[in-house]
């Protein structure tokens, strides 16, 4: 890739180039690792994890997609292990309230984070539950339900616990259920094992033979089990209020559950009882709190609950821990000891680099162990603290923990006596443009945000967010699907280089459509990208003696004649256009398109025949082609520096300004199109006039307020009026 990326003419300081692979970097990837520890927010629990049974190793919760691994596809199972947890939660507060900060992040991405984390505020309540009557003090003694709604309590009829609570078993002890409960746990368990329970839990369950009382209406309800109710969030158990809980009126409907109605809308409005009413409204049947507003009866109800010592307050949140333990050979080995008289001890800083063993099966073992653990080289060492022998951890880091940092390595990649040179970090840092594809926007960026905030926090960094400015990009497909090595449809660069050259790829690329979209590979279209460059290169050597002159820096707008000030016009709504669209948008593919254009006026006017030297339509030509090997040269190097040169400059093009237009003169040239969706104006275009229908409609429906405001959904018309007007029904 690297080589790729010489012929292509990528242009990085290559001296900061890092690889997390390297012992140079990795030994301060557990350095950190070590300082989180120090500050309890690196710990080690026995948990139910995911288990990848071809890559035999431990996924997060995030790198599970729809059942399967996200790295080689295969179906997910479950494994007890012990577990090295990173504590993100610690921030939990602090990632969701500082989103308010991002102003420039796409706005969806700031919503997948904001709903990964998921806070939600309400009241712990706890349910008595019913003695059985011949033995009083049989199984748990009450269940605590998290509720956003203590407003609907005397509507909750019923509790819900999911089946992977671990009080089922002493629960239903003593019902004569025993048998057919366990029957019922085993087959949810299977059916969580295979995947399919991950995106669609199925709605069913069991009642325990067991009652809970309601603490507000005091009236008893049936606890039953069902996987709608997951264990990872919340406490495990729900109090059901199915008039207004769609999920807990699905459940009441299919198992002839009660149904009580007790907050009605303002305007009396009420679905229910064909479907749940889940907004505010005013209390019903409710007791004492009967006729209060839903958000007063919110907290009059938590008043009366913590008073009574039966409830209290309390934040939950989706998010969880991050769980960075993997049993696999590759990545950062985790620096730290197990002593049987010690415990856990880290390794001292001094003695970092924990380092991979060079001559290891790295094979995966089978047996739930990273390869390491069968290196005995490896894992026999002395205690720093007591100097006996102990073991190291065996364990390696996920490698999302080598990419939550590097861009702060960048200032110093070759400090030996630090991460990074802080002082450098708080100057240069946080990134003033961060560029990367969406399928990033909760795992990457939301780990990159937890270490930062985690460095401000023991001081290291100033501040608290990474990345100012936030620009998802969009996929190359082919026949629309994504590119990636495991689907074998991946287009080399190489052969494309090698028959068009780089400047033909880069600008292909470019010009594929708008840079936050996905776009499909087509082959014709590189062809025609090769085209426009040798038009250029052609008009070049057509009218070299002329543009080898030097520029006439008198010219303007009154002393040219028609055809001249056409393309005068033309040159300077070029510079307007393409410098908006690379500053403010990314928008490289209406910035081509606005140089296609300009050199189209160029090629007509150079058939005209009022080329000459020394004639004002030489000058002018000399001037336009002047402006396009300047426009063009960020995304055609290659091209453009040899017809700079070859126009008789001693310098790089890269070293002359980027043209500046005069706006009057440029105006001419642009009419401004108005975009509405049904029929409200949300933004405004400057456009050629007499931009063809269909290519206004393009430009109107590519506008990123309008890709924004659209999220995704498909017009259900478009109404065009030339030079002023785009509508766009949804």
């Amino acid at each position: 890739m690297k080589e790729q990326f010489y012929r292509w003419g990528v242009v990085y300081d290559w001296t900061r180039e890092v690889a997390s692979c390297d012992p140079e970097y990795y030994r301060w990837t557990q350095w950190l690792f070590i300082q989180l520890f120090k500050n309890d927010l690196a710990y080690r629990k026995a948990a139910s994890v995911n288990w990848c049974p071809s890559c035999q190793t431990v996924l997060a919760n995030e790198q599970v997609i729809g059942g399967n691994c996200e790295r080689c596809g295969a179906e997910v199972t479950e494994r007890f292990l012990e577990q090295w947890f990173f504590k993100i939660t610690y921030f939990a507060d602090d990632l969701i309230d500082d989103l308010d900060t991002l102003e420039s992040w796409p706005a969806r991405v700031v919503a997948m984070q904001r709903n990964w984390i998921d806070r939600s505020d309400g009241l712990e309540i706890t349910f008595p539950v019913k003695p059985l009557d011949d033995s009083p003090a049989s199984g748990p003694t009450e269940f605590v339900c998290f509720t956003t709604r203590p407003d609907t309590i005397y509507g909750a009829t019923f509790l819900v616990v999911s089946p992977e609570h671990t009080g089922v078993d002493a629960l239903v002890r003593g019902t004569g259920r025993e048998a057919e409960i366990a029957r019922f746990v085993e087959e949810e368990r299977a059916e969580k094992l295979s995947g399919r329970a991950r995106t669609e839990p199925r709605k069913t369950g069991i009642f325990t033979g067991r009652y809970a009382i309601n603490p507000f209406s005091e009236s008893e309800i049936p606890i039953y089990l069902a996987p709608y109710v997951l264990m990872e969030y919340g406490t495990g158990s729900i109090m059901a209020v199915p008039a207004h809980d769609q999920r807990d009126f699905e459940f009441a409907t299919r198992f002839d559950l009660e149904i009580t109605e007790v907050i009605r809308p303002v305007d009396d409005a009420t679905p229910f009882p064909e479907e749940a009413y889940v907004g505010p409204g005013n209390l019903v049947n409710s007791g004492p709190y009967t006729g209060l507003a839903s958000d007063e009866a919110f907290e009059k109800m938590a008043d009366w609950a913590e008073a009574q010592s039966i409830g209290k307050r309390h934040i939950n949140y989706r998010l969880r821990d991050w769980l960075v333990s993997r049993q696999r050979y590759w990545g950062t080995p985790i620096p730290v000891i197990h002593c049987q008289d010690c415990g856990v001890v880290p390794v001292p800083e001094d003695d970092l680099p924990v380092l991979l063993p060079q001559d290891v099966d790295f094979r995966p073992r089978g047996d739930g162990k990273s390869p390491l653990a069968g290196e005995e080289s490896f894992v026999r060492v002395e205690c720093p603290v007591c100097g006996k022998i102990a073991a190291r951890d065996t364990d390696t880091m996920d490698t999302f923990v080598d990419s939550s940092w590097y861009f702060l390595r960048y200032v110093s990649p070759h400090n030996d006596d630090a991460v990074f040179d802080n002082s450098l970090a708080n100057k240069w840092l946080p990134v003033d443009q961060y560029i990367g594809g969406v399928e990033h926007a909760i795992l990457h960026l939301l780990y990159a945000r937890f270490f930062t905030k985690f460095l401000n926090r023991i001081g290291l960094l100033t501040f608290k967010e990474p990345f100012s400015r936030l620009f998802t990009q969009g996929m190359i497909c082919k026949d629309g699907v994504k590119m990636s090595k495991s689907k074998g449809n991946v287009v080399s660069p190489d052969p494309i280089i090698d028959r068009f050259g780089a400047d033909t790829m880069r600008l292909y690329i470019l010009f594929a459509g708008p840079p936050e979209r996905d776009t499909d590979w087509r082959d014709d279209s590189i062809e025609g990208c090769n085209r426009f460059l040798n038009r250029i290169y052609r008009l070049f050597e057509a009218h070299a003696e002329v543009l080898r002159q030097p520029l006439d820096d008198t010219l303007t707008l009154e002393r040219l004649e028609a055809p001249e000030q056409r393309l005068f016009r033309k040159t300077h709504w070029a510079i307007l256009k393409v410098r908006r669209d690379l500053e403010d948008s990314f928008h490289f593919n209406t910035a081509i398109s606005a140089a296609m254009e300009l050199s189209n006026v160029m090629g007509a006017f150079a058939e005209s025949g009022r080329i000459q030297p020394g004639h004002t339509g030489g000058d002018v030509f000399n001037y336009a082609f002047d402006v396009l090997i300047r426009l063009l040269a960020p995304m055609t190097p290659h091209l453009c520096e040899e017809l700079w040169q070859r126009a008789g400059h001693d310098n790089s093009v890269f070293e002359a300004e980027l043209p500046k237009a005069i706006e009057t003169y440029a105006a001419a040239e642009t009419v401004t199109l108005v975009v509405q969706i049904n029929s409200k104006i949300r933004a405004r275009e400057e456009i050629p006039p007499d931009t063809s229908e269909d290519e206004t409609k393009r430009i109107a429906l590519d506008n990123d307020r309008i890709v924004e405001l659209l999220g995704g959904k498909t017009p259900k018309k478009v109404i065009v009026i030339p030079n002023k007007l785009v509508n766009i029904i949804v």
